[in-house]
């Protein structure tokens, strides 16, 4: 039995989908109503779930650990995240983004060359991030380092990944290659696209 478990936490609703200390989903949204929704879209079907009332310790781990990265933080605790339901190629894009450390962005075309497949495939899989934001898919851009997508399109989805990097600046110059298995990522300090909004070029 999956338990779906909600909570206001300072204006934020943050969800988390869970069976014992294995997470489905992840989420977080302007309303309750909203991030129910978001952790059913992702669980499996023909699964059972309850929506808890009270949470469990594992669960308010999880929920902390989420309004930490929406605040900006970082979050040393490696959650065990339920995958086998989805495609290989969705699990290995996951996985990489989920590397990409604070204060820093990649692009849908570095994740692609990294893993195979295209940018607009990696942006498919952005669109359906079942672990927002624990697999920061807020940290993916496009290759000119304007914003792209997210949350399925453009509008209020893409003021939302603006204030994510601007609350995950860390003054950083350099860029890093990180790695993931035998797969290299290029990673760029996220004041790239801060600088690219602030020229009107989001």
């Amino acid at each position: 039995m999956i338990s779906l478990y909600t909570k206001n936490l300072e204006g934020v609703w943050y969800g988390v989908a869970h069976q014992g200390e294995k997470i489905f989903a992840t989420t977080f949204a302007s309303s309750e109503k909203r991030a129910l929704q978001g952790l059913l879209r992702s669980i499996p079907f023909n699964v059972q779930f309850q929506h808890s009332k009270e949470a469990s310790a594992f669960a308010g781990r999880v929920l902390k650990a989420l309004k930490n990265v929406y605040e900006g933080k970082s979050v040393s605790q490696n959650f065990s995240l339920v995958t086998e339901h989805l495609s290989s190629y969705t699990r290995i894009i996951l996985e990489i983004t989920r590397r990409i450390p604070l204060g820093y962005v990649s692009s849908y075309g570095a994740i692609a060359k990294a893993v195979g497949g295209s940018p607009r495939a990696v942006g498919g899989v952005m669109a359906s991030n079942p672990f927002a934001p624990i697999v920061p898919c807020h940290r993916v851009v496009s290759s000119d380092f304007t914003l792209g997508g997210y949350g399925g399109g453009y509008g209020e989805g893409l003021k939302v990944k603006l204030a994510f990097l601007k609350r995950e600046k860390q003054g950083y110059t350099s860029n890093r290659e990180i790695s993931v298995n035998d797969k290299k990522l290029q990673v760029f300090p996220v004041e790239l696209v801060l600088k690219r909004v602030e020229k009107g070029k989001c």
